[in-house]
């Protein structure tokens, strides 16, 4: 009988496989350095939280007393009181305004920016790098610049003085746009095929499998969209005239009087602005984490 002999293949350095790399541990004295770089962050970006919220409970002679206290001596309502029983401060109002302002601001943004990002990312045309380029060049301009343009622009229209004038110059965001476009061209093409020959168009396509994979992204891209229109201070004080159209930030601008300024009011009035934004946190962090780290690699 015969038999059948297999030649092995000689393994020499050049062909052995390489062994598997192991991450050296971190040893106690980088453990550590870690952890004071942490806490020395954490420091930084809670101190003037807690200086706010500390404030709104001191009387007018603790917030501007020397030294500095940060745990108010005799803790005291005084400044939310004042900032609801002030006549001329309307700040329910202002709430409310910020709210609208912030949540429509935001919907459009998203609704513009995933138009833009999905052609820009699965369509094949003329000209595509072309006006991706361009804009992503607009977020190398300053802000400031725009400010001029968008008040003529917004004149033009009579909307100065409502909530359009603080709505719609935005909504056109050029982060928002490359943002989504990485994380759209992140997606298996295969998903898209398969909707094209169920008989799916481009419409239905973007609606129904491309928006639905996108939660993380949106969630995030909203997050930073109602920021910023939350926080903006600038844009309200030049297009908005009658106190009662106010938005927050630039409503509690106004209790600075020329010669004394009600802090505790103020901070209380920090303190409130900071609650929906908490909340919102609260409920789309863990999209807000998974979109950061699957969107803007890839492209």
């Amino acid at each position: 009988m015969a038999t059948l002999t297999v030649d092995r293949p000689t393994l020499t350095p050049e062909t052995a496989p390489a062994a598997p790399t192991r991450r050296r541990p971190r040893g106690l004295t980088g453990t550590l350095l870690l952890y004071a770089a942490l806490l020395i962050l954490s420091v930084i970006i809670v101190a003037p939280l807690l200086w706010m919220l500390s404030t709104s409970f001191k009387t007018t002679g603790d917030a501007t007393a020397m030294p500095p206290q940060w745990i108010p001596p005799e803790p005291s309502v005084e400044g939310y009181t004042s900032l609801f029983a002030d006549a001329q401060a309307p700040v329910l109002r202002w709430l409310a305004n910020s709210v609208l302002v912030a949540v429509l601001h935001t919907v459009l943004v998203l609704v513009t920016a995933s138009a833009a990002a999905y052609p820009l990312a699965r369509m094949h045309f003329r000209g595509r790098n072309v006006v991706f380029a361009l804009i992503i060049a607009t977020l190398f301009v300053p802000g400031f610049v725009f400010l001029m343009p968008n008040y003529l622009i917004v004149d033009q229209l009579d909307w100065l003085d409502s909530i359009w004038a603080l709505v719609v110059p935005g909504a056109a965001s050029a982060f928002g746009v490359f943002f989504l476009r990485q994380f759209f061209a992140s997606l298996p093409e295969a998903l898209e095929e398969a909707a094209l020959i169920d008989g799916a168009n481009r419409f239905q396509i973007f609606t129904r499998v491309v928006l639905p994979l996108s939660k993380a992204p949106l969630a995030t891209l909203g997050v930073l969209s109602f920021l910023g229109s939350w926080n903006d201070f600038l844009w309200p004080l030049y297009v908005l005239f009658n106190p009662e159209n106010l938005t927050l930030p630039a409503g509690l601008s106004t209790l600075r009087g020329s010669y004394a300024t009600d802090y505790p009011a103020i901070m209380a009035g920090a303190a409130l602005a900071s609650i929906p934004v908490l909340i919102l946190f609260a409920f789309v962090q863990r999209y807000v984490i998974a979109g950061v780290a699957r969107s803007g690699l890839k492209g």
